[in-house]
């Protein structure tokens, strides 16, 4: 099965209106969380990222947000940040223009109750799949965020080792990193997440927001 972990770079070219990592200053990496929030994994990833010291941006589903506020607010009380990830985790691909960005609406209005605007507002479609109509209906008032190095955490069939050593071979300086705070990818996140930032900062890595 192939699995990709580092975003080609023809792919970036070939997408420049989003962002796939930052500029390296110095040594800092971009952690960021997809799906959530959970209670049964988000808590356990905030303990993990404070134990390192370590921030990161949380790309959340709207429909978590609503049912779980108390653990939305708890990201935002340790000083990460939450971003839009759609309310339904819905594929771009397959779904309407307008119904897809009003469910990206509806997600940001989730949003807006639990954290000051800031603008750009940050949005990662879910799968990364998302049309050109959407893209340009989006950009503007969202920073279309994509990554640099995506985990396979959610992958049940991948062993929790090779997703941690992928990982760390292809991350470097910059790199925006996928991880997944679910059930679905609870094993290999929670096998790879302390390790990675073990690693890292060993190296003297910084992790930042968004």
């Amino acid at each position: 099965m192939l699995r990709l972990y580092k975003t080609p770079t023809l792919l970036k070219k070939l997408m420049p209106g989003y962002t796939w990592s930052r500029q390296a200053r110095g040594k800092s990496l971009y952690l960021t969380f997809d799906d959530g929030p959970i209670p049964e994994v988000t808590p356990w990833v905030l303990e993990q990222l404070a134990k390192f010291e370590a921030k990161a941006t949380f790309f959340c589903v709207g429909d978590n947000l609503v049912k779980h506020p108390e653990v939305a607010r708890q990201v935002l009380m340790q000083g990460h940040v939450l971003a839009n990830h759609t309310y339904n985790h819905l594929k771009g691909w397959r779904t309407p223009l307008q119904d897809y960005l009003q469910n990206v609406a509806a997600c940001q209005a989730a949003l807006d109750k639990l954290q000051p605007a800031r603008s750009p507002q940050l949005f990662r479609p879910p799968y990364g799949r998302i049309s050109s109509r959407q893209a340009a209906q989006l950009r503007g008032k969202y920073e279309l965020v994509m990554w640099d190095v995506l985990t396979n955490d959610y992958d049940n069939t991948l062993p929790s080792e090779k997703c941690l050593q992928n990982t760390l071979q292809h991350t470097q300086s910059g790199s925006i990193i996928v991880f997944h705070d679910s059930l679905k990818a609870k094993r290999n996140m929670m096998y790879a997440l302390p390790r990675f930032l073990d690693h890292f900062c060993g190296l003297g890595y910084s992790f930042k927001t968004l």
